[in-house]
């Protein structure tokens, strides 16, 4: 993940294949829109948290 508190879209493109992929079996029931918004929002609540860990920790 890049340094700093702003992913490059890349990244996060990146990470919601790598969670499409980790979740696939779970989501599958869900059309394909609602799989990508889920997806979205993990990687907005990932980077919400590692952001706030950072803080805490510095």
């Amino acid at each position: 993940m890049e340094t700093g508190n702003v992913i490059s879209l890349q990244e996060r493109r990146r990470l919601q294949t790598k969670l499409h992929q980790a979740l696939k079996q779970e989501i599958q029931m869900l059309s394909t829109e609602m799989q990508q918004i889920l997806c979205d929002d993990l990687v907005t609540a990932l980077q919400n948290r590692l952001i706030v860990l950072t803080k805490t920790e510095a």
